[in-house]
């Protein structure tokens, strides 16, 4: 499978600032990843700085300048050719993902989830049941939701966008003793195109992509970033200054037809 990707930014700084960008594919082996990335600020282009030390922490790469004021436009291409292997299981991702965290508060819902799924001992049947649910019980809506909305705010709400579906799913999941974590990916299918995020559960021996939106095959995602919630996996942070983002493009395609997706299967990212 080839998978093109890509992102078109164009950011007006307003106020000196630091960025940090989570928009790259993170290299899984098994994937053979081609990609190119440049910054322009006020029609020059400028160095980029990655933070190297978060490599390997499930392949998440951040990239960071500190910016004066101006117009920055970001450009990022990747294909991918081929298919990772299953991510690693770590004993400290099973434990960390167990906990509550910002944006999926799983201790919030430890009855809720034992009265609505408790009656389901597979896990497999859990993610499956979880994930029909959440994707039942919510509309998508865009701009329905704060970006300081978590789990619970989700639930009462019963609306958000792809995000809030996630960390729901996520809450549920770890109220019920399943590690779950939030990944950000490039989504062919995608409708609206946009960085997608989606839920992965340790299920088996694997770690599980749950897609509650259904709004893209999981066969096709190509991963970014992974982490507990949305604060580990944001695709721009501003540190100090003052921003605005005046144009976004994501691009996701595959060579050929798209893969045909069921809830009931357990898909990988790969």
């Amino acid at each position: 499978m080839k998978r093109d990707v890509g992102a078109e930014l164009e950011v007006e700084i307003t106020a000196a600032t630091t960025l940090e960008f989570q928009i790259a594919v993170a290299p899984q082996p098994g994937a053979e990843v081609t990609e190119s990335l440049s910054f322009t600020l006020n029609g020059r282009e400028i160095p980029l700085t990655e933070i190297t030390e978060i490599v390997g922490e499930h392949g998440s790469r951040i990239h960071t300048l500190e910016a004066p004021q101006g117009n920055l436009k970001v450009s990022y291409s990747a294909s991918v050719v081929g298919e990772a292997r299953p991510a690693p299981v770590r004993d400290l991702d099973l434990s960390t993902y167990l906990r509550p965290s910002r944006y999926a508060e799983a201790d919030k819902f430890f009855g809720f989830a034992a009265t609505e799924f408790g009656e389901y001992a597979d896990t497999a049947t859990l993610l499956e049941k979880v994930s029909s649910w959440v994707g039942a019980r919510l509309s998508y809506v865009p701009g329905s939701s704060d970006p300081i909305d978590g789990a619970a705010d989700t639930l009462l709400a019963g609306q958000g966008v792809c995000r809030d579906y996630a960390h729901l799913v996520i809450a549920l999941l770890r109220a019920l003793d399943v590690p779950a974590r939030l990944v950000s990916v490039y989504a062919p299918g995608c409708r609206p195109m946009d960085f997608h995020a989606v839920a992965e559960a340790f299920v088996g021996d694997q770690w599980r992509v749950v897609d509650a939106t259904c709004l893209a095959p999981r066969q096709s995602m190509v991963r970014i970033a992974t982490g507990r919630d949305a604060a580990d996996t944001a695709w721009l942070d501003n540190h100090k200054g003052a921003i605005t983002v005046n144009t976004m493009t994501v691009t996701a395609t595959v060579d050929g037809d798209l893969p045909k997706d069921s809830i009931d299967q357990l898909v990988s990212i790969r």
